[in-house]
């Protein structure tokens, strides 16, 4: 195992479940400690913290609704206080439409809950942890930092059942470029992440159909993503891999949008 700073902390949004749970477990494993921030009581979560802790990695979770401005002020303090310094980010926390509508039909409170969730959360999440981290440097100026975003490719790709989520993702990269502006003097890095069909509990519902696409040539990669392949390209990134790549998209669809003829 590579030997790291005491000070690789990562703070991972929706760390115990799915694609986050990816997340978690490769920087676990990889050293990192954890600040883990989810939507289920602790007590929901004990059996996927277990793992994690066994890696010999301090763990430390928070119930939050991303999305409300006083929770993430104060699962953050939480988090800090039990921790010290957190120099990583990991804005995966997110949610699909709870009910997937044409968007001749859809729903303007239905619009805004995935919104809430997807987008404004994460963007003054980022922003709350970036103040903090600056202010950390004050005391301690070798102090890493990064920040990675997981988007989706429906930042790209239309879905006409699911046109909130679509924004909300597009949305998501050019926060990746706004902050990567805004960070660059400082030398934190900024990143996205674009999943595409990735097997998890949100995708559940719909394994059916994707096995079907995928058998027939929806990826160049005839498989579907799992939250393994995430977790090895946060950690990448998390590591300094492509220091010199703020602002970029990173794919990890298994050819899925490369365009064919």
């Amino acid at each position: 195992m590579k030997t790291l700073p005491k000070s690789c902390t990562a703070l991972v949004t929706g760390g115990a479940r799915g694609i986050g749970l990816g997340i978690s477990t490769a920087l676990a494993r990889a050293g990192y400690h954890l600040a883990i921030i989810g939507s289920r009581p602790e007590n929901l979560v004990v059996d996927a913290l277990a793992p994690l802790r066994q890696t010999g990695v301090a763990v430390a979770y928070a119930q939050c609704d991303i999305a409300d401005r006083r929770a993430r002020e104060a699962a953050l303090e939480k988090l800090w206080q039990e921790l010290g310094p957190i120099n990583f980010l990991v804005n995966n926390a997110g949610m699909a439409p709870r009910v997937r509508a044409d968007i001749l039909e859809a729903t303007e409170e239905s619009f805004s809950e995935v919104m809430r969730t997807n987008l404004q959360g994460p963007y003054f999440l980022t922003q709350s942890f970036a103040r903090r981290l600056l202010a950390a440097r004050q005391q301690d100026s070798g102090l890493p930092g990064a920040i990675v975003n997981i988007s989706s490719i429906s930042a790209t790709v239309a879905s006409v059942s699911r046109g909130e989520y679509c924004l909300s993702k597009a949305g998501v990269s050019m926060a990746t470029r706004l902050w990567a502006a805004r960070l660059g003097e400082y030398n934190i890095p900024v990143y996205e992440i674009r999943p595409g069909v990735i097997r998890t509990d949100m995708t559940a519902a719909v394994t059916e159909k994707y096995d079907r696409l995928i058998e027939g040539g929806l990826c160049l990669q005839a498989r579907w993503g799992l939250p393994e392949d995430i977790g090895r390209a946060v950690l990448m990134l998390l590591r300094g891999d492509l220091s010199y790549s703020t602002g970029q998209v990173i794919l990890i669809d298994g050819g899925m949008t490369v365009p064919r003829l």
